[in-house]
């Protein structure tokens, strides 16, 4: 084999080398992990507006159903629920809020105070002072309620209702953006 025919075997072993990483780097964006960005200032103030953020798929796509109680607490990416996309909304953007309820769950927002199942919510600075109310609501089958971290300015469940499953994109889990606030995403204590 001439020097000339092994660079050309090497060049294309490299090549099909490059071609199989980036379908696996595809497959794991469009399956796995997925970076997303903060607009507005729904989620203050966990998260900043432009505050870049990595979202994981797995955990609402494998048996949601057994791991409900582990989303709450949690923030969800989704796409809009269709009260929003009849109200013009693109069906193809993506929302991001906290969930606050399962399937089962009493929500109530009464006298500026947020209740889950018939007790007042008071270990996030966000769950006191909200100036609306809201139920009581319980949450349906094969559905969340979700509300933003910045309560009072927030068009969430409050506003269009229980969120479908089949909405729910991933779990924002990791900020990676501004780097002096990279990490695990955690709500603030009250």
């Amino acid at each position: 084999m001439t020097n000339s025919s092994k660079k050309s075997t090497s060049i294309l072993k490299d090549f099909k080398n490059l071609i199989i990483w980036v379908i696996i780097a595809l497959i794991i964006r469009w399956q796995v992990i997925e970076p997303r960005w903060i607009p507005s200032g729904s989620m203050l103030p966990t998260l900043q507006i432009q505050d870049k953020i990595l979202v994981e798929k797995l955990s609402t796509k494998i048996n949601l159903k057994d791991n409900l109680f582990n989303l709450k607490d949690n923030i969800v990416v989704f796409k809009p629920p269709e009260t929003l996309i009849k109200a013009g909304y693109d069906s193809d953007i993506a929302l991001i809020k906290r969930v606050i309820g399962i399937p089962g769950d009493k929500i109530e927002v009464k006298d500026g105070n947020l209740y889950l199942n018939d007790e007042i919510q008071n270990k996030f600075i966000t769950d006191k002072n909200i100036n609306y109310s809201i139920g009581p609501v319980i949450v349906p089958e094969n559905s969340l309620w979700v509300m933003g971290d910045n309560r009072n300015n927030s068009l969430d469940s409050h506003v269009w209702g229980p969120l479908p499953y089949k909405k729910i994109i991933g779990r924002a889990f990791l900020r990676y953006w501004p780097l002096n606030h990279f990490g695990p995403i955690y709500f603030p204590a009250a």
